[in-house]
């Protein structure tokens, strides 16, 4: 009897581990759009389009998803003001670390490449913490692992081209827009792994919604101070408003469907 509870842990803990892959890996799908032949006049449409996609997908799973689930975990711990005052200052921290990441950052030229780089650091820091929250929930609850990697694949196939888009067309190597793509999303089976061999014991939800506030802050700042006015520059203002738009429908599908 040992023996088959035993098998059965393991089956279930490489299943967790599989769906935080699937979930992470999807963000190169995302990627992929850079193999799309786009012509010359059509160029700088697409970017704005994809900015502003990028833009409402930042900012709609930060206040429709981090910030809320995030808040209440941490107001069930905590009073009200004290919970309050926790959130407004992990919040705050992120939004100090995308201005301190911008100025290292400045010794770049190409803006467009830096943005690249902003939007990979920022769905590293998001993708870690949803890895092990993926891999927990999947190995209490395998229907409750299967839905939050879909969901998770959801919004990691848009945010895997707000990376890739901008570093592509500033560097011209699909190599380098890919491998950084790529990085952001293998940060989720690494936060699994880190899940299984050292945090299974001590991950809280509390932790996470900390951790997911930050996130929140980091990618409303980047959405707000360096991905808008680099859309607005290119001066093809129906196309933010088309990106900006299909974000919003792609996030009020993932939650009336996940």
């Amino acid at each position: 009897m040992h023996k088959i509870l035993l098998v059965i842990y393991k089956l279930t803990t490489l299943n967790a581990f599989l769906m935080s892959s699937m979930a992470g890996m999807s963000t190169l799908l995302g990627g992929i759009i850079i193999f799309l032949n786009i012509k010359e006049n059509n160029i700088s449409k697409f970017i704005t389009f994809c900015l502003s996609f990028s833009i409402a997908i930042m900012i709609g799973i930060s206040i429709t998803d981090l910030i809320p689930s995030s808040l209440f975990n941490i107001l069930i711990n905590y009073k009200f003001t004290i919970g309050i005052g926790i959130a407004i200052i992990s919040f705050s921290i992120g939004v100090l670390a995308v201005f301190l990441i911008n100025k290292f950052l400045d010794k770049n030229d190409n803006s467009l490449y830096k943005l690249g780089i902003l939007s990979m650091i920022a769905l590293i820091l998001h993708n870690f913490p949803e890895g092990i929250a993926t891999f927990i929930g999947s190995v209490h609850d395998s229907s409750l692992g299967i839905k939050l990697t879909i969901a998770i694949m959801f919004h990691n196939i848009p945010e895997g081209i707000s990376i890739a888009v901008p570093i592509y067309y500033a560097t011209k190597s699909k190599k380098k827009a890919l491998f950084n793509t790529f990085l952001s999303g293998i940060a989720e089976p690494l936060g699994a792994l880190l899940a299984y061999f050292f945090l299974k014991n001590y991950v809280t939800p509390l932790l996470i919604s900390i951790v997911l506030l930050f996130v929140a802050g980091i990618m409303i700042t980047l959405a707000i101070e360096e991905m808008l006015p680099k859309a607005i520059k290119y001066q093809k203002n129906s196309y933010i408003y088309l990106g900006i738009i299909v974000g919003i429908i792609l996030i009020c599908l993932n939650h009336f469907l996940f």
